[in-house]
């Protein structure tokens, strides 16, 4: 390694360990060490070309906070260069891994001077993952894996696992072991004795201290691959691509014309209810202006469709369009991943929100509910917003795949009981609706490889467009079990049964009961109403040859009765 990259590693690791080891670390400590971090860190991909300067990211994340047990030690190894401040791991997942006594945890590669060190970036989150469960039904869930396409590595997750759960047997007999010496120096000892027992002390400590690092380390990678697991599927799912979907419900037929055939752009420019042009100029392609009656049919969508969820009992919300990152990924979303859907905000931990699902869930993150109060029944209005990578061709045409809308979304909080007949109401609540507006539609049992990793169940409602000549998908409803309210740690305390008072004795002590444990509840999502899909199936089907477009009966009485929208006279 290069004496530059040494130096300035020892001297910024010499820094940090007078502040962390500072009786009780200041709050201005810790933050001057947080912010001059970056700055005095250099290149540490040392090998024979350093002329590449290849460079690593600085990450500080306060061992507290994230719940690490992350060691403080002076144990230094012989064959490492990076000072006395580290403990070494030799062998983690053939990988040597160093930890540095705050809370820094950096992977080496290599030996001596062709050492490579990067950064093991640590969660920022945990996710209450039932790793045990995993491994013994190891087989089951690497079948899921290979039904659903997914990423996910099973065997790494279970051989973590076990070297997790063995290491912190280890560490426990190291600690049983020092406490026994600690109690052997309570009595009267010779001087040989006692200075014996001391050493012996200090060589446990430093043993525990090194096996934590080494725990820490093998915790975090535990956690980032489980992580990566998708839900399990309910056995009903249809196996593989989404060609094998199956059809649940269909209803309602094509419409017949006796005239050519507009689609929903061509009907809405001659009815001037859009300006796509303008918003190209403004905001870029797959953005929008709705003007003159198509206003008037966004906002009577909206209240039309809220108020017969609110005769539902759902409650009503309107949720903020900006979540942090964090609340996005515990709900099963990628923000920082390849062809991502998510807007990310330059220079924050912001995200534009795609679906209110995220904030709704957000929400209720680190809440435990009553067991009286579920199922909680929510619908919210928001703005989604999604980057549509990748989406092109005449399938996105017009208002079909955008990157800004309008929608209601229903959300409900469940016991792991219902959320199967619950995942049946609120297909049949869209049902119900989409029946309302004379839709022609099927609903589909979506298939595995078409799941994402939160949903156990997907059902899909596709309406007829016949000015894009197919059918387009308006709604989704999925059961997404526990998958989300493990990672957002929602959970729900059952009822305890009472105590009946003629079954205690006449004055005799109160009998203690005992709360039943806290269980993670099943989270469940549905949309009631996505403004643009549902606005190009109203006007592609409710088209009429003089170019004109009739009004769903339901709706009128929220446009001011307006039961046509008529092309506008020059």
């Amino acid at each position: 390694m290069a004496s530059t990259g040494i130096n300035t590693m020892q001297a910024l690791f010499a820094f940090s360990t007078v502040l962390h080891r500072a009786p009780s670390p200041s709050y201005s400590s810790r933050r001057l060490l947080n912010s001059i971090a970056p700055k005095l860190w250099s290149a540490v991909i040392i090998g024979d070309n350093c002329s590449e300067k290849k460079r690593t990211t600085w990450k500080s994340h306060g061992s507290r906070r994230q719940g690490m047990a992350v060691a403080s030690s002076s144990l230094a190894s012989s064959n490492n260069n990076l000072g006395s401040d580290f403990v070494v791991s030799e062998q983690i997942e053939g990988k040597s891994v160093l930890l540095s006594s705050p809370s820094f945890l950096v992977e080496s590669q290599g030996e001596e001077d062709d050492k490579e060190v990067s950064f093991l970036k640590p969660t920022t989150w945990r996710a209450s993952i039932d790793f045990k469960w995993i491994r013994e039904n190891k087989e089951a869930v690497a079948a899921n894996i290979r039904n659903r396409n997914s990423s996910g590595d099973v065997e790494q997750v279970v051989r973590l696992y076990e070297q997790s759960v063995s290491l912190s047997q280890e560490i426990d007999k190291l600690r049983a072991e020092r406490n026994a010496v600690a109690s052997a120096m309570k009595g009267k000892l010779d001087l040989a004795r006692r200075d014996e027992l001391i050493e012996q002390g200090k060589q446990l400590k430093e043993q525990v201290a090194e096996l934590e690092g080494k725990l820490a380390v093998l915790s975090e990678r535990l956690q980032q691959e489980g992580q990566r697991i998708p839900n399990m599927t309910h056995p009903s799912v249809p196996i593989g691509s989404e060609d094998v979907a199956s059809i649940r419900k269909e209803v309602g037929r094509q419409r017949e014309f006796t005239f050519p055939v507009k689609d929903h752009v061509e009907l809405g420019l001659a009815l001037d209810l859009f300006d796509f042009e303008a918003a190209s100029e403004v905001s870029g392609t797959k953005f929008y202006y709705l003007k003159n009656e198509a206003v008037l049919l966004e906002l009577a969508l909206i209240n039309w469709t809220l108020s017969q969820l609110l005769s539902k009992g759902f409650v009503p919300l309107s949720t903020p369009d900006l979540v942090r990152s964090t609340v996005v990924e515990k709900c099963g979303f990628q923000p920082r991943g390849q062809n991502t859907q998510v807007y990310s905000v330059e220079g924050t931990d912001l995200c534009l929100a795609g679906t209110a699902e995220i904030p709704v869930g957000g929400m209720y993150m680190d809440s435990m509910l009553p067991e009286a109060s579920l199922p909680l029944k929510l619908v919210a209005f928001s703005h989604c917003f999604r980057t549509e990578a990748g989406a092109a061709g005449a399938a996105t045409r017009g208002l079909y795949r955008v990157h800004q809308f309008s929608k209601l979304e229903m959300f409900v909080i469940s016991r792991p009981e219902d959320s199967d007949i619950l995942h049946e109401e609120l297909i049949s609540i869209e049902e119900e609706l989409y029946s309302s507006l004379g839709l022609h539609y099927k609903t589909l049992d979506m298939s595995s490889e078409d799941l994402g990793a939160p949903a156990y169940r997907k059902f899909d409602i596709e309406a007829w467009m016949p000015g894009l000549c197919r059918y387009g998908e308006i709604s989704s409803a999925s059961n997404c079990t526990d998958y989300q309210s493990r990672r957002l740690n929602i959970r729900y305390r059952p009822a305890t049964p009472a105590v009946a008072a003629a079954q205690q004795p006449p004055k005799s002590k109160k009998v203690k009961t005992t709360l039943p444990p806290l269980q993670f509840v099943h989270t469940l999502n549905a949309t009631a109403c996505a403004v643009p899909r549902m606005i190009i199936a109203i006007l592609e089907n409710n088209q009429q040859e003089d170019g004109s477009v009739v009004i769903p009966d339901v709706l009128r009485p929220f446009m001011g009765g307006l039961g046509l929208i008529k092309p506008k006279s020059r």
